[in-house]
């Protein structure tokens, strides 16, 4: 692949990411390389190796010889997913917590405070991965980082449909949640903050389970 073919790869994949993960492309979206090619004045060599990465990401799924389609979770899959955040994430945010600057932490109660006077649920959902992306951003980078980014990414319509669900106004329980994992945080307790963030997690996991014509 050539350099222009580089770039254009990387541009598609930025804009198939932005609008999966704002929800202009749902899950189960079928994604048509041959639209893809016209829309960006591209070959079809940029889009493939774009869906790859998409691919890696968790965003995107794709079959070999029939096609790619925007990542979607089955009930019990989604549980699953949730079930594997509450474990590893915790214990990404114990690897990040002990490094992470008093600018950082204080960045963190922003993003907090951001969220409970959000105008709407994308917004929301915008400061609600920022938050807690950055409160794992000074663990060292390796496979339980990655994943978790991962899940995030295959996660993101569910959260976007919890949210809707439980509404985001200032009084909601998620709100708490995030200010008593920035004191956790501030304090340096890695119990608090394993006990806060997995059950955080948990309550998402049990909310969704319980909604199944989510998954239809």
């Amino acid at each position: 692949m050539d350099d222009r073919d580089r770039v254009s790869s990387l541009r598609i994949a930025r804009e198939l990411h932005e609008q999966i993960l704002s929800g202009q492309l749902a899950p189960g979206a079928r994604i048509v390389q041959e639209d893809l090619a016209a829309e960006f004045g591209a070959s079809r060599i940029p889009v493939r190796d774009a869906l790859r990465r998409l691919e890696a990401d968790g965003l995107v799924t794709v079959v070999a010889n029939t096609g790619a389609w925007v990542s979607k979770l089955s009930e019990s899959e989604c549980a699953d997913a949730y079930q594997i955040r509450e474990r590893l994430e915790p214990l990404l945010l114990l690897q990040s917590m002990p490094l992470l600057t008093d600018e950082t932490i204080s960045k963190l109660a922003d993003l907090a405070h951001e969220m409970e006077v959000a105008s709407d649920v994308e917004a929301f959902l915008r400061l609600d991965r920022d938050f807690h992306l950055l409160s794992y951003s000074a663990a060292p980078k390796g496979m339980v980082r990655d994943l978790v980014e991962k899940l995030w990414n295959t996660t993101q319509h569910y959260r976007r449909a919890f949210a809707q669900l439980n509404g985001i106004d200032s009084e909601s329980v998620t709100h708490m949640e995030h200010r008593l994992l920035v004191e956790a945080i501030r304090r340096k307790d890695p119990e608090d903050c394993e006990r806060v963030l997995a059950g955080h997690i948990r309550r998402t996991r049990v909310a969704l389970v319980s909604h199944p014509e989510l998954f239809d």
